[in-house]
């Protein structure tokens, strides 16, 4: 899918690996100015070093002030904003009993707080340029109930909430906001969390993989996730807004 995205300036969150590093490299092949932004300082600019034109800038999206700056360090540094993907999400996966307040704190200021902070911050700065567009990361699991990251699934519904009243509140401003809604893909977030799937859920060595060829047919790639995005960032996607594109190989369509 092509998307003219130059002169264009995008900042994405999260971008050091994974999904936003799909993301931020699908915008740059566009011809968009990029701003690889991480909270791992080194992560990101080894990962801005990947992708011709970029900068890397190094935020922490639950603090105010760094959020603040990483869209002034993409105004300063490309002159203008016109795309935000907060990206930056994080999960632990455990069950709600076995789950203190901290722990869930620690998802939900990465994975809201941190949204909240990018739109909040961003979108003046995409209206001064006289519009663009907001794409957010939410999940599949923000649809339905999802054991073992009821943090994560509860962060992510309010994402998918928060990206439709802001869609409301900015479109007279030229400012679209939308959401993509991935299914379980293979990044090291799922990953890294396939052992205690299987052991909190009392599924055998292998079951979670079976449960993902059963649910989805198998696990999305960063690839896919950053067409969606890219798509919902550009001009071919003029008349959405408000919307929650579902990327999940039909795991939400169906019961069994």
């Amino acid at each position: 899918m092509h998307q003219d995205l130059a002169g264009r300036t995008a900042v994405v969150t999260g971008a050091a690996t994974g999904i936003g590093f799909a993301i931020a490299r699908s915008f740059a092949e566009e011809g968009a100015n990029v701003v690889v932004s991480d909270i791992d300082e080194a992560a990101a600019k080894e990962a801005s070093a990947q992708i011709p034109g970029s900068v890397a800038v190094a935020c922490d999206v639950r603090d105010e002030e760094q959020v603040k700056a990483l869209v002034d360090a993409a105004v300063e540094h490309f002159g203008a904003l016109h795309i935000m993907v907060p990206n930056a999400g994080v999960a632990r996966p455990a069950p709600i009993i076995g789950m203190d307040l901290a722990a869930w704190r620690e998802v939900t200021s990465v994975n809201l707080d941190g949204v909240f902070l990018s739109i909040r911050y961003a979108a003046p700065a995409i209206i001064a340029a006289g519009g663009g567009s907001i794409v957010t990361l939410g999940s599949v699991t923000a649809t339905a109930g999802t054991p073992l990251i009821a943090h994560y699934a509860a962060s992510k519904a309010a994402v998918v909430n928060l990206t439709k009243t802001a869609a409301t509140e900015l479109r007279a401003h030229n400012v679209r906001v939308n959401a993509v809604l991935p299914g379980f893909v293979g990044t090291g977030l799922v990953t890294g969390s396939v052992d205690t799937f299987e052991q909190q859920l009392g599924l055998p060595s292998g079951g979670f993989a079976a449960l993902m060829d059963q649910k989805q047919g198998r696990l999305g790639t960063v690839e896919e996730v950053a067409e969606a995005v890219l798509f919902l960032a550009g001009d071919r996607s003029s008349f959405c807004n408000g919307s929650g594109l579902l990327l999940d190989g039909g795991l939400d369509a169906s019961l069994f």
